[in-house]
């Protein structure tokens, strides 16, 4: 599960604990960065983090050869004792460079670079801006292939390097099936989607795909991987029609997402079905749902809600309460990451804290206390000219206050924290496959997969097949440990044999 990058990025923030429920799920607590974080902060996480003012280079006209630059560059920041990667994509039109940034471990995507010059081998460029920004100085190595230099940001200093991305090759064949843009509406809340029709006059079986937390697009898009639109492609290219679409507040749709809840998107999914059955080449009893991470608890509730669906696929969904989900996720991807155990520890106490605010609407007064306690702090280790940038403290310390408390006591997080997904399983009786990662750190398999499994066969359901993937993250791709910080740099790819489970298991259903 992940989150979306509405709220502001303070990269050096990542020093703290950090903890992700899925490349596409909703931070659970007010993260340390703006990132998909879950774990409690060591200081508000909304603070800006002071940047010590950074002087660019003086440099002459740009170089008519910055064309190199153009394309993608991956790599990372060494600063703090952290490595932190990095994903910077250049663009170049008649002599002028624009650039945007990806942090993969704190859930930013396409952040704007500023004030980017270029007197090659020399590169300078900075995200953020006012008290936030951080300055990248470096050049250009002889091979043209790499990028090294200082990153300043907050008083720290570091390092970077950045390499350039392998060139993919696009396949520009026509598409052996039909893609249509398609509506629909629940309430108030408008989808935009694609569905994409095997050739032929069918009835074909088909599936809605159903993301995970925050606002994802239709493809699902995790830092160039597109997880849904690759998905949608394969199975329409074995039979299956598959209709995929934008979330609320993203790309062509509209809804309400602040007040909205995992209950409110099944209603989105339900009328996403209805939809479907609309559709003369369809199969109205062969219409089944697959769930990625949060998606994974929503589908057991359209089911349950409706009992008109044909089959489910949970990918990497939690069987157990988020509350739990989210307590493992936090030790294993800081372990994963270098944490201390005393480290681990406190981040758990403290979610413990938060978690229990959040249940009982008790507490909150001692938490605001201590996140008031932890941006003075901050502050106080701030030097003058750093204070000064902030205006008023007092003003500061209080908003920062408020946006953490905001975007922890909100109707999504008491849901998913407290709402057992058993509840709904217990009524899934059609067909499930549920699919999970060997090194997923986001919903552990080893506590996940019994729980499904387990709620699904006392309910009687005699069809349930499951599955691990070796290897695989929570994105189901070849992974070296499965930390979310490694998803942008790991090949766009699924596990070998993924889609084909996926494919194959339908069909042989659907017959």
């Amino acid at each position: 599960m992940y989150k979306s990058t509405r709220r502001r990025i303070e990269l050096l923030a990542l020093v703290a604990a950090v903890a992700v429920l899925s490349a596409a799920c909703r931070p659970a607590t007010p993260p340390a960065a703006p990132s998909p974080t879950i774990a409690q902060p060591t200081f508000a996480p909304t603070a800006e983090i002071v940047v010590e003012p950074t002087t660019a280079p003086q440099v002459d006209a740009v170089s008519s050869d910055v064309g190199l630059l153009a394309g993608q560059w991956e790599g990372g920041i060494d600063v703090a004792g952290q490595r932190i990667g990095i994903i910077v994509r250049f663009t170049v039109a008649d002599g002028e460079v624009k650039g945007l940034i990806d942090i993969p471990q704190q859930g930013a995507k396409d952040l704007p670079l500023n004030n980017i010059k270029v007197e090659l081998p020399g590169v300078y460029f900075e995200m953020l801006s006012g008290p936030s920004m951080a300055a990248y100085e470096g050049e250009v190595q002889p091979d043209g292939a790499t990028i090294t230099g200082t990153f300043k940001q907050a008083g720290f200093v570091g390092t970077f390097d950045l390499a350039r991305a392998a060139v993919e090759t696009v396949d520009t064949a026509p598409l052996p099936y039909v893609a249509e843009e398609v509506t629909f509406t629940n309430g108030d809340a408008k989808l935009a989607g694609t569905l994409t029709m095997p050739e032929g006059d069918g009835p074909f079986p088909a599936v809605v795909l159903i993301s995970g937390s925050g606002q994802q697009n239709r493809d699902e898009d995790i830092f160039g991987f597109k997880v849904f639109g690759v998905i949608a492609d394969h199975l329409t290219r074995n039979g299956i029609a598959v209709l995929r679409y934008d979330d609320r507040g993203i790309g062509g749709s509209t809804g309400d997402v602040e007040n909205a809840t995992s209950e409110d998107f099944a209603n989105d999914v339900a009328a996403a079905v209805a939809l479907l059955k609309t559709k003369p080449a369809i199969d109205p009893n062969k219409i089944g749902l697959l769930g990625h991470s949060e998606g994974g608890i929503i589908a057991p509730l359209v089911v349950s809600n409706t009992q008109q669906i044909g089959f489910v696929i949970l990918m990497a969904g939690p069987g157990v309460p988020g509350a739990e989900v989210l307590r493992e996720q936090i030790a294993a991807i800081m372990k994963a990451d270098g944490a201390t155990d005393a480290q681990i520890q406190e981040a758990l106490d403290d979610q413990t804290r938060l978690f229990e605010a959040v249940r009982t609407g008790q507490g909150w007064e001692q938490l605001e206390a201590k996140w008031r306690e932890q941006v003075q702090a901050a502050i106080d280790a701030m030097s003058d000219e750093q204070r000064q940038q902030l205006g008023d403290i007092e003003d500061y310390v209080e908003s920062a206050v408020r946006n953490t408390r905001r975007s922890a006591d909100n109707a999504w997080l008491r849901f998913f924290l407290f709402f057992d997904p058993a509840q709904a399983l217990s009524q899934v009786c059609v067909p499930v496959l549920a699919l999970f990662g060997e090194l997923d750190l986001q919903v552990l398999p080893a506590t996940n997969e019994a729980a499904v499994v387990r709620a699904l066969k006392d309910a009687g359901n005699a069809d349930v097949t499951s599955k691990v993937f070796p290897g695989a993250n929570h994105l189901f791709q070849p992974a070296k440990t499965g930390s979310p910080t490694e998803y942008a740099t790991l090949p766009k790819e699924f596990v070998p044999g993924f889609l084909d489970t996926i494919s194959r298991w339908i069909l042989a259903r659907a017959r």
